[in-house]
């Protein structure tokens, strides 16, 4: 009797470094490739009431998923597609495949783990072994100096104790054929944006990068970033940039879907220091890596707490309402402060936004709107194409001064940050037309405007301030 593996695909779209994939292949006779699209996470609304997956997100990961089945067609297999609740239609599916494993990636954040969890109960009852696969994070926890639950708290010791001497593993190669599929299948159609409330939408004009999703994409991102443009031999200099596809790798929405492994950019990067150039920006964007691993150590070590309003520290914000009004405006990019009113009307429009900028809503929206940042939080999981549960609430956690590293609590003066990322305010006129006629000196301080500016330069359907832009002009 043939040997049945079912491969469950989660936030690992890709047939490169798919450790599930070549294990399964080494263990089974026939291997099914299953992706369900959990209709929690893309039909329900987040604790305030936002989509959990927003149309950006839910698009990208749509065309992720078609990608991944025309990759396993040229392979001569298919990728078997559902929307339901995949504890129920995976150990349905095993018992009338008949498999003897499912295979998947672990997740680590709770309702991932409460969904896998159940899973494996349900696999039991009927005899078949779930099997974890890993394939997440540039480092392999096996192969860390120190056990999950001992990972240093403070980013910097994380990465001086490893940096130099935790090795990357080499990335899995893609599988060059499948084996034969199981015979009357119902592999099942792709969903459309539809059926998850959302109507289809055309690209902004003026988003960075067309992102589209798939390891197909990721793939030529990765190509592109590294040996067409060179961009990454300047990538610390540029990658506080707000305009251009350049600015930054933009890797992210590929890294979060798994539709580019970790690995793979690594061993890139370091093909690319021998082949080309070696310097500052090149180790940053290894960097960058690291950080992304950190944050899944600090889900894994500090479980629900990254989710909880007081934090991995425990502390008190009583100061930080659930303030509705202030919210909306801050969302709807109405705040009356150029720079992020920019910033929050490029994520409503593209799913994306820059760094510099995800630092400095998040800082407005705590520290100076005093809003509680779960808010903000549950707003960029909803909206952001590249959500990932540990790097977004890691990253909140931290400007909300409630991360594990006690040293975080960050403050941003907005304009000092507008002048120096933003000093013509071209990025500004890019999102708030409104203001396209003011001149630069005062592009960033439209509540200087007198009643007659305000009219000359026919700004009056711009909002005033929500708070004192005086204190920041130091």
């Amino acid at each position: 009797m043939k040997r049945r593996a079912i491969v469950w695909f989660r936030q690992d779209l890709r047939l490169h470094d798919n450790e599930a994939i070549a294990t399964a292949l080494r263990m089974a006779d026939e291997v099914i490739p299953v992706y369900v699209f959990d209709e929690r996470v893309f039909k329900n609304q987040t604790r305030f009431g936002f989509p959990k997956t927003g149309k950006h997100r839910s698009r990208f990961v749509l065309e992720s998923v078609e990608n991944l089945r025309q990759n396993l067609q040229q392979l001569g297999s298919n990728l078997l597609i559902r929307i339901g609740k995949p504890e129920y239609i995976l150990s349905e599916l095993a018992q009338q495949l008949k498999v003897s494993w499912v295979l998947c990636n672990r997740e680590r954040t709770q309702e991932e783990v409460q969904v896998q969890d159940a899973l494996e109960q349900k696999l039991w009852c009927i005899g078949v072994e779930l099997l974890y696969c890993r394939g997440k994070m540039l480092y392999h926890t096996q192969d860390l100096p120190m056990p999950v639950q001992h990972t240093p708290d403070i980013f910097t010791q994380f990465r001086k104790e490893n940096e130099n001497i935790t090795p990357v593993r080499a990335p899995l190669p893609s599988p060059t054929a499948m084996p034969p599929l199981p015979p009357d299948v119902d592999w099942g159609a792709l969903p459309a944006l539809q059926d998850f409330g959302h109507e289809p939408f055309e690209d902004d004009a003026r988003a960075v990068v067309p992102f589209k999703g798939g390891e197909t994409e990721g793939l030529r991102r990765l190509r592109h970033y590294l040996w067409e443009s060179n961009a990454i031999s300047t990538y610390k200099e540029t990658r506080n940039g707000l305009i251009g596809s350049d600015y930054s790798s933009k890797f992210s929405p590929w890294l979060s879907t798994g539709c580019l492994s970790p690995k793979i950019i690594y061993h890139e990067i370091k093909r690319y220091e021998r082949e080309r150039t070696a310097n500052e920006s090149t180790y940053w964007m290894f960097f960058e890596l690291l950080w992304r691993d950190y944050f899944r150590l600090m889900g894994k070590k500090h479980g629900n707490r990254i989710f909880l309003k007081n934090g991995p520290q425990n502390k008190p914000l009583k100061h930080l309402k659930n303030n509705r009004e202030q919210f909306n405006a801050w969302a709807e990019g109405r705040t009356g402060v150029p720079f992020i009113d920019a910033n929050m009307r490029e994520l409503n429009a593209t799913g994306w936004m820059s760094n510099r900028g995800r630092q400095n809503v998040a800082s407005f929206l705590v520290k100076d709107l005093k809003v509680n940042w779960q808010m903000g939080a549950e707003y960029f999981e909803s909206h952001l194409i590249d959500y990932d549960p540990c790097s977004n609430w890691g990253n909140w956690n931290y400007v909300a001064g409630v991360g594990s590293d006690p040293r975080e609590d960050r403050y941003f003066n907005i304009l000092t940050q507008a002048r120096n990322y933003d000093p013509r305010g071209e990025y500004v006129r890019l999102w708030c037309p409104e203001l396209k006629d003011v001149p630069v000196e005062k592009i960033h301080r439209p509540d200087l405007l007198s009643a007659g500016e305000r009219q000359e330069f026919k700004v009056n359907g711009y909002p005033k301030s929500l708070v004192r832009m005086e204190k920041w002009a130091v």
